[in-house]
């Protein structure tokens, strides 16, 4: 059972910077994609971006485009988000899926982290 642990979170001013990281453990081999969402209180879920075909390809949803950089470290089994000019519609809790198969849709994601809050104020 793959199990994923985020951190890198907390309080940052309006223009800021943060850097989420995702532990990944329990998989057998590499994983073949993973990624980030977040969901704001009483929004639904939105995805932020994404690696796949095992480190082959990223993409970025629209929302945080330009101002995020997804990465993984192999060795470590760990996959970074470095988010810059961070906004208050930035705050959000980030949540760091992944599959072996596929992450083109969050609900044919089987792993999923507890979350991370990031707040960022005016």
């Amino acid at each position: 059972q793959v199990q994923l642990v985020e951190s890198g979170g907390g309080s940052v001013q309006a223009g800021g910077s943060l850097t989420l990281s995702c532990a990944a453990s329990g998989s057998e081999k590499r994983l073949y994609c993973w990624g980030w969402f977040r969901q704001a209180p009483g929004e639904e879920r939105e995805w932020v971006a994404t690696i796949y075909g095992r480190g082959r390809h990223t993409i970025y949803g629209d929302s945080m485009k330009g101002r995020t950089t997804i990465s993984e470290d192999i060795a470590k089994n760990t996959l970074h988000l470095q988010m810059n000019s961070l906004r208050p519609e930035d705050t959000a809790m980030y949540y760091c899926a992944a599959d072996d198969r596929s992450c083109a849709a969050s609900s044919e994601i089987n792993y999923w982290g507890q979350g991370t809050q990031v707040t960022v104020s005016s």
